[in-house]
């Protein structure tokens, strides 16, 4: 029996469509730090747009405009306090979003580093099995080089076909000089008698 259950973490990668395992208690462990890791990531991927940096200085520009030639009354920035307000919020704005770039690097860093150990893997079995297709290639081309080309095929049937032709003007030569006697050789070694069928 397992004590402690192991969890596979950003080093075991998740199929495809699958979510990251929750944790039994709500709030804790390891499944509300991803649930986290995934919001901050969204919110840096948000602050990385052209979109985001149209906006704040909109945002900017319109504080600035309504502070300085608003109603006096309805004026919440001073003007004349270098706009305090807008300062520390630019300043809350920007102590959180370098913790959260900085974290969404740190994930991103992770999964660059399980991918890399992916393919590393990968590259060492594509090696292996090149090796092995050359070496099976190689093989290949020794066991052909045993085998008879048709150049090679062809000298031997003209040689064998040469050969026949030599010996078949000898044979029809014995077979005419074994028909002149007028004796065989069967009928001469049993007195002259034919064999019995």
């Amino acid at each position: 029996m397992r004590l402690f259950k192991r969890d596979p973490g950003l080093d075991a990668p998740l199929a495809a469509g699958a979510r990251a395992p929750r944790s039994p208690r709500r709030g804790h462990g390891r499944g509300s730090n991803e649930r986290f890791g995934r919001w901050t990531e969204s919110i840096a991927r948000g602050m990385g747009t052209p979109w985001f940096l149209l906006i704040l200085t909109l945002i900017c520009v319109a504080w600035l405009a309504w502070n300085t030639w608003g109603p006096e009354s309805w004026r919440f920035d001073s003007a004349a306090l270098g706009f305090t307000a807008l300062t520390l919020i630019l300043s809350l704005q920007a102590s959180y979003a370098a913790p959260m770039i900085l974290l969404a690097q740190n994930r991103q860093d992770d999964r660059d580093r399980v991918q890399i150990e992916q393919d590393r893997q990968r590259a060492e079995r594509n090696l292996a099995d090149t090796e092995f297709l050359a070496r099976e290639v190689v093989a290949l081309r020794l066991a052909m080089k045993d085998l008879p080309d048709r150049e090679f095929v062809r000298a031997e049937l003209r040689a064998l076909l040469a050969e026949l032709e030599t010996e078949q003007p000898r044979e029809g030569e014995s077979s005419a000089s074994d028909s002149g006697d007028g004796s065989s050789p069967g009928i001469a070694e049993s007195g002259g008698e034919e064999p019995k069928r």
